[in-house]
């Protein structure tokens, strides 16, 4: 729907610039984030005077993923302001990373003048969006300039895409009749509703299927009652993609994280499963660990509004095009037939209360006087965080053991941004999740390369004031690449390992606060701060182990 909340602006002839700004907040923007320069202040400001939060940042790749993170966890479209040029190709990383989540986000971007042709600035910023799978657009005209930011807007918001919309500087200043109440109604896209041949054929195949799992991904975030429904109804068991950690919180029949994150335990059993239903979900390399969580004689199944997502990753027996909420409504009005024995027993729920997550399994703890075992830190801490919680995740050799050991409350609990796959985009998002989810907990877990090379925007959460956790896993070095590379091969690692460096005291350099962690007993700064007034972020330096390589990280090089 059209969100006119922000409806200040009146008629007349205005500069192009207060239009774009005006029309994108009349249209329901949520929040910008960006790094203002003399191309975009006046748009910046004209966001911010028709009612549009704006938070400054630090660098513009921290503002793209403060705006990605953001439109994640709020359900709102985001905004990220920059400056033509340079403002634009600092952002691109994190620009990429939200079109290859498929992230419904505006990069609102000055331009060159179109006779600049030797301006510093002058890149071709269409390419460069192109260049990472988001969507080009740009106001081409004066005249135009209403319905080229409504069409950008539409895309963005009915299409789930990330849009970079050009605005010229000679054209922001060029003036133009507008009266924001004839603007159009830009609305969400209708759900795609199923054939009646997908929906029978789905639940036939749920009928005869003994061992049913469904995997819940990206593309299900908002049918999480419909597919509890429909998997109570046919017997299955529950489990997620990465991305949609916390879907089915406290469901007694939810295996977890489907994938290299996956226990022991939830492998086997998404492994042993003779139909799988993928809802939204790619069936990548990462879910189905290469195919082997897969069985010999599983049938699978992938619901997708995406026509080339079905079987884009792996053989499937059937595709079904439509909604993942339709589509689980559709299916369980046509099931009939399912009855008798089904594996959700209350023994089966039993197991999995013991042994589908990592918290629950038995591991030989490897800390030293001088430094904790990640998975003991992890689940420590798990115990000591407010129930209440946001949880960012940055990338890196780290990454499983938060996934794994930090529960979450729901979907809007997990913020996972792995879809580039590059360090150093945790903070940002960290801080957009905080400002989406105010009444939570934020909480970035985040390496030690991660957090030094994203560090500036450590003084954006202390300007903020937010209450964020910080838990930098300190291996001193890239822990992935070490892993990767065998050390009995006489490999050069010194290009990937680096001093001892004291986080936590650079931390109190930024103002945040700053704990250093080497045993269980030092958790005891966590626990004081929780205690405090929690007015400034927490910075917390875990001096870890190494496990010889994280669980998940063999299979995770398989692709590589």
């Amino acid at each position: 729907m059209m969100h006119k909340e922000n409806s200040v602006a009146p008629s007349g002839t205005r500069p192009v610039a207060h239009v774009v700004g005006t029309v994108l907040a009349e249209l329901g923007a949520g929040h910008c984030f960006g790094v203002v320069g003399s191309g975009n202040f006046e748009m910046t400001a004209a966001l911010r005077r028709a009612g549009v939060p704006f938070t400054a940042a630090r660098h513009e790749g921290g503002a793209a993923m403060m705006a990605d993170g953001f439109a994640r966890m709020s359900g709102r479209v985001a905004v990220l302001s920059t400056h033509q040029g340079c403002g634009l190709t600092n952002a691109l990383t994190g620009i990429a990373e939200a079109a290859k989540s498929r992230t419904p986000l505006i990069v609102l971007t000055a331009d060159t003048a179109s006779a600049a042709v030797r301006s510093n600035f002058n890149v071709d910023q269409d390419a460069l969006a192109r260049s990472v799978s988001a969507v080009p657009e740009r106001v081409h005209s004066p005249a135009s300039a209403v319905a080229d930011v409504v069409r950008a807007y539409r895309t963005t918001l009915t299409e789930r895409r990330t849009v970079v919309l050009s605005v010229p500087t000679d054209i922001q200043q060029a003036k133009v009749d507008f009266d924001p109440a004839l603007l159009p109604t830009v609305s969400t896209a209708q759900p795609v509703r199923p054939s009646r041949q997908a929906v029978a054929e789905l639940a036939q195949l749920i009928t005869k299927a003994k061992k049913p799992v469904f995997v819940a991904g990206r593309g299900a975030r908002h049918a999480a009652d419909q597919l509890r429904e429909l998997a109570e109804a046919s017997g299955a068991l529950l489990a997620t993609s990465a991305v949609a950690h916390g879907l089915f919180h406290n469901d007694p029949f939810n295996l977890g994280i489907s994938g290299g994150f996956s226990s022991p335990f939830t492998a086997a059993t998404v492994a042993d499963a003779d139909l799988i239903v993928g809802w939204g979900c790619a069936l990548n390399m990462w879910t189905m660990r290469h195919g082997s969580l897969i069985g010999p004689e599983a049938t699978v199944v992938q619901v997708d509004t995406d026509l080339d997502a079905l079987g884009a990753n792996r053989p499937i027996d059937l595709g079904v095009l439509g909604d993942c909420a339709e589509s689980a409504t559709d299916v369980t009005k046509a099931l009939s037939g399912v009855g008798g024995d089904t594996w959700r027993t209350p023994e089966m729920a039993q197991r999995i209360k013991s042994h589908a997550r990592w918290a629950s399994e038995a591991i030989e703890d490897l800390s030293t006087e001088t430094h904790i075992d990640p998975r003991v830190f992890s689940r420590e801490v798990d115990k000591l965080l407010p129930v209440e919680r946001v949880v960012s995740v940055d990338s890196g050799n780290f990454m499983g053991y938060p996934s794994a050991y930090l529960d979450v409350p729901d979907e809007f609990g997990f913020c996972f941004t792995q879809a580039f796959q590059s360090i150093g985009l945790g903070l940002g998002t960290a801080i957009g999740a905080a400002i989406a989810q105010p009444e939570r907990l934020p909480v970035l877990a985040t390496g030690d390369g991660g957090f030094l090379m994203a560090i500036s925007e450590l003084e954006t959460a202390v300007r903020l004031g937010l209450p964020l956790v910080v838990l930098v896993y300190n291996d001193s070095a890239y822990g992935a690449e070490i892993h990767h590379f065998d050390q009995a091969s006489n490999k050069d690692l010194e290009t990937v390992t680096f001093p001892d460096t004291d986080i936590a005291a650079i931390a109190r350099g930024y103002g945040a606060h700053g704990a250093t962690v080497r045993t269980v007993a030092d958790l005891s700064g966590i626990t004081d701060w929780l205690n405090g007034a929690r007015d400034t972020p927490l910075v917390v330096d875990a001096r870890i182990t190494s496990d010889g390589g994280a669980w998940w990280l063999a299979e995770a090089f398989k692709g590589h």
